[in-house]
């Protein structure tokens, strides 16, 4: 028993590192718009396009490249993605053309689309069904964490290096290939350390030939609960890399903080973050009476109110946005790692699919957060900051929807096999 919760410490600090990394190449290019803007003369719609040359493969590739983890091992391939993502940034700092650092970001999008999924199927090998609505939620700090630690450290070097950004981004990326090396080394299965997880499910095609368990998308997509999940990511990660990538100089142009007191004022967003992801788990276990799906549409519902009273405060002075800022990040992204992990596991093991299924799901919630950079420049353009945050509200509340289906679906699923019972 020592030597299996060893391992399965080892798997979770190694995967929870992994993944707060990929931040520390994702938050610079947020802090430095303001930069970019004024330095290299690129307009708000410019700004988005490099946005999306980021997400849009991040989206794309989760979809047609999520189950690589289920194929080959979880270890190779979020070592590989790492490695990439780092080598593709490196560099990123010392281009002033559009177009170069268009191809830059789309390689590590592309990168970054395997993390999660690989992941999560790293993670989900130790731990068996019962642990994992607390353990996700725990684990899934590492989003907020990282995307902390990544805004702190890029404000640190912008502040030393400024008018020169090469450094913001190439300190971070030998980091994240040191991580990438750690993963290589540490990460196992189960099988391979010759132990068995208790009250774990086996996959219902236990014990078949591998190929059969390859699902198409088609087929994973039609697997109960899916579309729904996936639709509920959708509102979510849009409101999400909305603020990620534009709150720093919403702060700093709207609500004229200083450059490096906005970029530090919108990690409130992401201590809220941490919080809400750390918490989401008791409170669904405790207050909610297991009922995770009833338990998301409540932070969702209670996001969309922090969002109106942040834009409605929003000039009421430093104290009110912290908190503000920090209910939003504790409501909007607490459910994250508990739809994309826990009810993205129990959708897809029973197919020995957690990955593919992890990764369709996260994959089409970040195909919103492709729309992101032209959408929030196009509403920030024609009508000022105030539509832009109305229309995360709405975005919201397509989470909301959603998510309130599966629970309608999955109280009447679990209905049925009572009454069979």
């Amino acid at each position: 028993m020592t030597r299996l919760r060893n391992f399965q410490y080892l798997s979770f600090c190694v995967t929870w590192i992994a993944y707060a990394s990929s931040y520390l190449l994702r938050k610079p290019l947020g802090v430095v718009k303001s930069d970019l803007q004024t330095s290299y003369n690129l307009s708000k719609t410019d700004l988005g396009w490099l946005d999306t040359c980021f997400l849009l493969p991040y989206a794309l590739m989760q979809i047609l490249l999520g189950n690589l983890g289920d194929k080959y091992s979880a270890r190779l391939i979020l070592s590989s993605c790492l490695a990439i993502s780092s080598f593709s940034m490196v560099t990123f700092g010392y281009w002033n053309k559009m177009l170069v650092m268009g191809v830059l970001l789309f390689l590590n999008g592309s990168a970054q689309a395997c993390l999660w999924p690989n992941c999560v199927k790293g993670l989900s090998n130790w731990y068996n069904d019962e642990q994992r609505a607390t353990l996700f939620g725990v684990w899934g700090t590492c989003c907020f964490a990282g995307g902390i630690f990544g805004t702190v450290l890029a404000v640190h070097l912008q502040n030393i290096y400024t008018p020169d950004l090469s450094m913001v981004f190439a300190i971070p990326s030998v980091i994240v290939l040191i991580v990438a090396v750690l993963v290589y080394l540490s990460l196992r299965t189960p099988g391979e350390m010759n132990l068995v997880i208790e009250g774990k499910a086996l996959p219902k095609h236990f014990g078949e030939p591998k190929e059969k368990l390859q699902l198409n998308l088609f087929q994973i997509w039609n697997i109960k609960m899916v579309a729904e999940l996936s639709w509920t990511m959708f509102g979510m990660k849009l409101v999400r890399y909305c603020l990620y990538m534009w709150l720093p100089m919403y702060l700093n142009q709207n609500l004229k903080y200083s450059v490096s007191m906005a970029g530090m004022l919108s990690t409130a967003y992401d201590i809220g973050g941490v919080a809400g992801s750390a918490l989401i788990g008791v409170f669904i276990d405790r207050v909610m009476g297991g009922r995770t799906y009833w338990g998301v549409v409540l932070a969702l519902v209670s996001s969309a109110i922090s969002l109106l009273a942040f834009q409605i405060t929003s000039s009421w002075g430093l104290l009110f946005n912290f908190v503000l800022l920090f209910l939003v990040g504790a409501f909007s992204c607490g459910p994250d790692s508990t739809v994309s992990g826990t009810l993205a596991c129990e959708a897809g093991e029973r197919e020995n699919a957690q990955s593919a299924v992890s990764g369709i799901i996260n994959g089409f919630g970040s195909l919103g957060t492709v729309l992101e950079g032209p959408i929030v420049a196009l509403i920030a353009t024609s009508f000022g900051w105030n539509g832009t945050f109305y229309a995360m509200i709405l975005l919201t509340l397509v989470g909301v929807i959603a998510m309130a289906k599966a629970a309608i679906m999955n109280d009447k699923v679990r209905q049925n096999t009572t009454n069979l019972i």
